[in-house]
């Protein structure tokens, strides 16, 4: 493994690229956190003494927010008040060396703080801005708050998740920030490829672009076939417990020493295999079963029998099976148990990251992965502030100034 000091500087296919993030809690710094992955060098924006409200989510480690260190990981951070004229004026000197600007402010709120697309352009007109929030910069609900479940609720998503004779459920986890970190980060790399073949097929300066990216249109996206299927034939798909909608048999399955396993035979030739793995060859000839459509029509009946099947063998012997004969399942692992698994070590999906309050910690790897220019978690997410007299020093500053901006509560 490199030393932590290797592990510093940025490399990967990004390096070179500049984003400064002043964004908050989940969706828009995972778009900022994946360009930095990549290599991006990325400068993170908090208000002074207040910082990122997912500082103050949990898990903490005594008074160190983790999540807050994987998500921002890879970042410099400082504060600056930005609602205040010298906060400001120090965004505008930090510009015109940024590529991208991720903010996830209600629409308009830049705007009356004086920094306008029209002033960030002035002094960047290469700049790409990256605006996330709920329901978009238009739209009657444009200026309504918003968060993570009520898209997964707005879009259908967790009118889908549940058993069928109960409630709809929502998952543990705020999975709509990060679908719309994902479509931000394309978003990005989108715009920038643009503006390069502009400037490669013009003499003019290529305008950085403006993209607006919200949760609810990410979280809709995802949802893929179920607009067309309302629209062509009228039907509302509804929950299903964990039966797959799409293909049988498809379900979590208990096993003989009570341990949970996912299977789901997806086409003809696994479900083939499946039922030469149990030693059911009779199930390949059931008039009930011969094609996918008439398994899923009948699938209560094939789940009952595989289920029945499943429960005679451990997970272990289970696993030998369904793996000689190549049908795809998994243990429901918890996260101990990825810790564990052979797999999630050879392919390194785990790596050690250096932090400056914990000392090493262990997080995801960089995904996905590149074969000539891969790219790497070279740090933990900062503390509050810690790059700040890197930065104006930078800017030219001179300590005393930088002393009276901290006493003045501007950073």
């Amino acid at each position: 493994m490199p030393d932590a000091g290797c592990r510093l500087t940025p490399r990967g296919p990004l390096k070179g690229l500049r984003v400064i993030d002043l964004s908050t809690v989940y969706a828009g710094p995972f778009a900022a956190t994946m360009l930095g992955d990549l290599g991006a060098e990325v400068l993170k924006v908090e208000l002074p003494e207040k910082g990122d409200s997912l500082r103050k989510l949990p898990p903490f480690k005594g008074d160190v927010p983790l999540w807050w260190k994987v998500t921002n990981r890879n970042k410099r951070g400082i504060t600056l008040d930005l609602r205040r004229t010298e906060g400001r004026a120090l965004l505008g000197r930090l510009l015109p060396d940024f590529d991208v600007l991720v903010e996830n402010f209600r629409p308009g709120t830049l705007d009356r703080w004086g920094i306008t697309k029209r002033w960030l352009h002035e002094i960047n007109p290469k700049l790409t801005i990256l605006r996330v929030t709920g329901f978009g910069q238009t739209g009657p609900y444009s200026h309504r708050p918003g968060f993570a479940r009520v898209f997964e609720a707005m879009t259908g998503f967790t009118n889908l998740c549940g058993e069928a004779d109960g409630p709809p459920l929502h998952l543990g986890f705020p999975i709509a920030d990060a679908i719309a970190g994902l479509f931000g980060a394309v978003g990005v790399l989108a715009a920038l490829y643009e503006r390069n073949d502009n400037e490669r097929n013009s003499r003019d300066v290529a305008k950085g672009e403006e993209i607006d990216c919200s949760l609810m249109e990410s979280m809709f996206r995802i949802m893929e076939f179920l607009p067309i299927e309302y629209d062509q034939l009228g039907a509302v798909r509804q929950r299903s417990g964990s039966f797959s909608q799409y293909a049988a048999p498809g379900n979590i399955y208990k096993t003989r020493d009570e341990k949970w396993a996912s299977i789901a035979a997806s086409t003809q030739s696994i479900y083939e295999r499946l039922c030469l793995a149990l030693d059911r060859m009779d199930l390949i000839a059931d008039k009930r079963f011969q094609t996918n459509p008439e398994r899923v029509a009948n699938r209560q009946a094939l789940d009952a029998i595989i289920r029945d099947e499943i429960a005679k063998h451990t997970l272990q012997g289970l696993g030998k099976k369904l793996d000689e004969h190549e049908v795809g399942f998994s243990p429901i692992y918890d996260i101990a148990d990825i810790f564990a698994d052979p797999h999630f070590a050879a392919r390194k999906a785990l790596v050690d990251v250096p932090d400056d309050q914990l000392g090493t910690v262990r997080m995801q790897n960089v995904a996905p992965v590149f074969t000539n220019s891969p790219g790497a978690v070279r740090h933990a997410g900062p503390s509050l502030g810690q790059h700040n007299d890197e930065v104006l020093r930078a800017l030219g500053l001179c300590p005393d100034e930088i002393a009276s901006l901290r006493e003045s509560g501007v950073i």
